[in-house]
């Protein structure tokens, strides 16, 4: 990012005391420090995302080489990649099922009552 030394600050610092006077200094402060927050989250994020999808790229890749291959002969990155997409549907599968199934509560509170006169 910006290497700014310590002389380069000073100087910001007093341009922007001049120019927004001592009232409206630690506002800006405040709202620059929210602002470059925010981009650093949003840098973060997309660099999670970005190698979230090229790690989905990769095993998608080596699942294609395997399904080549009839699923015989595979080397360790071969197998070692269906495995991780099979523990991943699992997960996904329990969360479905999680998900569609009515728990306890919710069972008993579609039960119709029986009335009593």
């Amino acid at each position: 990012m910006l290497d700014i030394g310590f002389w380069e600050l000073i100087l910001i610092g007093i341009v922007a005391l001049v120019v927004l006077g001592p009232d409206k200094l630690p506002g800006a402060v405040r709202s620059v420090a929210s602002i470059m927050r925010n981009v650093r989250q949003t840098a973060n994020n997309l660099k999670a995302e970005l190698n979230h999808e090229l790690r989905v790229n990769e095993l998608h890749q080596q699942l294609k080489e395997a399904e080549q291959k009839g699923m015989t002969n595979l080397n360790e990155g071969e197998r070692s990649a269906i495995a991780e997409l099979e523990a991943a549907a699992r997960e996904v599968n329990s969360i479905h099922k999680d998900i569609t199934q009515p728990t306890s509560e919710q069972s008993a509170q579609t039960k119709p009552k029986n009335e009593q006169p």
